[in-house]
């Protein structure tokens, strides 16, 4: 019979995810509530489940994940991005690459495309959305969204880009052409580089301090100097100075 830290460990290599660089408590309370709503009563019955059954392996990845995503969450965040941040690098440079780490269903990425586009600079942009989640890479590629996704749009932008058809919003295809979406794993998989803006929000809250100190010093390196990283509002790195980073605003932090 299975024990449970067995268990972790080969359902993490079956899902492809290092469990030990989460949060103990977190991932077990995570993991514990679908095996009782699942009426599982051990390991070994557990992870034959997850082996065998397409739709319960998906559930238990998505509830691992914790993909939640809107247009514009915290307003004031993309209000910066918008009046001084972008601006600011697209007047140093020809062509800016932005990185969205963990973008869940698209809002993130395709937010700041809406931005961008607003600025008139789509031609000078690459953007790219990555996540661990398949299935939610592929919602996001769809660009099909419910209203209360689009809560903080203002009103004006939802009109201008989005279809709306039955109570559901239909992202027009020039902002979707914006975005490469890749599956990656942060805690795992080689880190692109290069990069002028970096945003990785309501990620990182739910690993080990160890994972985050080594996760802030390679989006640092993935950075071009004078590049900025945007975290989320819970997440301050407190050891920003150390890996190299200037604390630029709330939740902003540039590579000098």
């Amino acid at each position: 019979m299975l024990d449970y830290p067995e268990f972790k460990k080969l359902v993490g290599q079956l899902v492809g995810i290092d469990l030990n660089e989460y949060k103990s408590q977190q991932m077990d309370r995570r993991i514990h509530s679908l095996m009782q709503s699942w009426e599982i009563q051990d390991y070994d019955r557990y992870l034959e489940v997850l082996k065998t059954d397409p739709q319960k392996y998906k559930e238990f990845v998505k509830k691992l994940t914790i993909n939640v995503s809107e247009f514009f969450r915290n307003p004031e965040r993309f209000e910066e991005l918008r009046r001084h941040i972008l601006p600011e690098l697209l007047k140093g440079r020809s062509k800016l690459r932005i990185w969205s780490a963990g973008c869940s269903n698209g809002a993130e990425p395709y937010s700041v495309a809406i931005i961008v586009r607003e600025l008139g600079a789509a031609d000078r942009v690459e953007i790219f959305g990555t996540d661990i989640d398949q299935a939610v890479l592929a919602k996001a590629r769809e660009g099909v969204y419910e209203f209360n996704d689009l809560k903080n749009l203002p009103p004006e932008l939802t009109l201008k880009y989005f279809k709306i058809e039955k109570n559901r919003f239909y992202l027009n295809e020039d902002i979707k052409s914006m975005v490469d979406f890749l599956n990656h794993n942060l805690l795992k998989d080689p880190f692109l580089s290069k990069f002028d803006l970096i945003i990785c929000r309501n990620v990182v809250i739910y690993f080990t301090e160890e994972a985050k100190k080594v996760l802030y010093r390679k989006f640092y390196d993935s950075l071009n100097p004078g590049g900025y990283l945007l975290v989320g509002g819970t997440e301050p790195i407190l050891n920003y100075r150390q890996i190299g980073f200037i604390s630029y605003s709330a939740s902003f932090y540039k590579r000098p």
